[in-house]
C-alpha cells in the first residue's frame, strides 16, 4: 500500500464519484483510477467501496477506513512540514511596542531602521499604556518600545521627540476660535488631565500649571487617550494632552496649540540593558535616523502658518 492509494481513496470518497475524482481532484484518466481503488481494496483484503445510482458509495469497511486514512495522511504531511521546518534556520524575532496612538507615526520609521534584516525576522508589533510597556520591557516580552521615560522600571532610554502638550476641547467649544488657548482660559473649565498611572504626562502639567501662576485641580484624570476623548465630549472639559492625540481625534474633539512656549514631554525609545539581542543592538545602532528623520519632519510642519506649538 502507498501515499497515493490513500490519497485517491479519500478523493472518490469526498467527490462521490470516480470520474469527478479522476478530473477534478486527481487530474488522471477515470481507468487508471479505478485499478488504484482495486489495488487497494486487495491490499486491505475487504471491498471499501461500491457503485450504485448515486455514484460511489462507501461500504462499512470503507467508511471505517477512510477516518484512519485522513488521520494518516495528515500525519505524513505534518511530518513534512516539521522536516522542512527543520532544515531552515530559525528566524530572529523582534518584538516592538509603542504607547497607543503614536505608531502611526513611529512604526514606519522603526520599520526602516530594520529594512536590511527583514527578510530575516519576524518582527511582532503591539499598543499598550507606557508603564504597561515597560514592564513588558523588564520582563523580556520586548525588546524595544516607544514610550515615556517611566521612574519606576529600570530601563534604558533614547528620547527621539519632544511632544508639545495641546488643548483638547469639544468641537462646538467656545475656545475653538483661537489659534491658540493661553492656560489661563482653564480656569472655571472642567479639566481633564493624566491620572496617577500616567504619571510623566501628570507631572509635566502639575509643573505647567504651577509656572504659569495657575492653581487648578485636575477634574478627571484618564490612563489612555481614548478616555481622555470620550471626557472631553461627555464633560465638555479641556484636556492637555501629548500632540500626537491629533492622530486619533473624533469629529466631536478639536485640538488647538498653547499660547506661548508650551511644555512638552519627552518620546523615547525604551529597552533593557540585559537583551543581548544582535537585532536591539542593530536598532540602536541606527537610533539617530529616528531623531533625524523627526526633526525634518518638524521643520516641514513649523513654517509660516503652521498651528505647531513652538518649542
Amino acid at each position: 500500500m502507498e501515499l497515493r492509494h490513500l490519497r485517491y481513496f479519500i478523493a472518490v470518497a469526498e467527490e462521490g464519484s470516480l470520474t469527478l475524482a479522476a478530473e477534478k481532484r486527481l487530474h488522471t484518466a477515470q481507468p487508471s483510477l479505478s485499478r488504484q481503488i482495486r489495488d487497494l481494496e486487495y491490499e486491505v483484503g475487504v471491498q471499501l467501496m461500491s457503485r450504485s445510482v448515486r455514484g460511489i458509495e462507501l461500504t462499512a469497511a470503507g467508511t471505517a477506513f477512510l477516518d484512519h486514512a485522513r488521520l494518516a495522511l495528515a500525519q505524513v504531511d505534518a511530518a513534512v512540514e516539521t522536516a522542512r521546518r527543520a532544515a531552515q534556520p530559525a528566524r530572529k524575532t523582534f518584538a516592538i511596542g509603542f504607547q497607543t496612538g503614536h505608531e502611526m507615526n513611529w512604526l514606519p520609521r522603526a520599520m526602516h531602521l530594520l529594512r536590511d534584516e527583514l527578510k530575516n525576522i519576524q518582527v511582532t508589533i503591539s499598543s499598550d499604556y507606557s508603564p504597561d510597556l515597560a514592564e513588558a520591557l523588564v520582563r523580556g516580552r520586548l525588546d524595544v518600545a516607544f514610550l515615556r521615560a517611566e521612574p519606576a522600571f529600570d530601563l534604558c532610554y533614547e528620547v527621539v521627540d519632544h511632544e508639545p502638550l495641546i488643548v483638547l476641547m469639544p468641537s462646538d467649544h467656545r475656545l475653538i476660535s483661537r489659534e491658540a488657548v493661553h492656560p489661563r482660559e482653564f480656569v472655571g473649565e472642567i479639566f481633564i488631565g493624566g491620572s496617577n498611572k500616567a504619571t510623566v504626562l501628570r507631572a509635566v502639567t502639575e509643573d505647567y500649571l504651577r509656572r504659569s501662576g495657575l492653581d487648578i485641580k485636575l477634574d478627571h484624570g484618564v490612563d489612555n487617550m481614548a478616555m481622555a476623548m470620550s471626557l472631553v465630549a461627555s464633560t465638555r472639559g479641556l484636556a492637555l494632552m501629548p500632540a500626537y492625540a491629533k492622530n486619533l481625534l473624533p469629529w466631536s474633539v478639536v485640538s488647538r496649540p498653547l499660547e506661548g512656549e508650551a511644555p512638552t514631554i519627552d518620546l523615547a525609545v525604551g529597552y533593557s540593558k540585559a537583551n543581548t539581542s544582535p537585532i536591539l543592538k542593530l536598532f540602536l545602532s541606527r537610533i539617530n535616523e529616528l531623531t533625524a528623520r523627526a526633526s525634518s519632519k518638524a521643520r516641514r510642519t513649523s513654517g509660516p502658518g503652521s498651528a505647531a506649538a513652538p518649542r
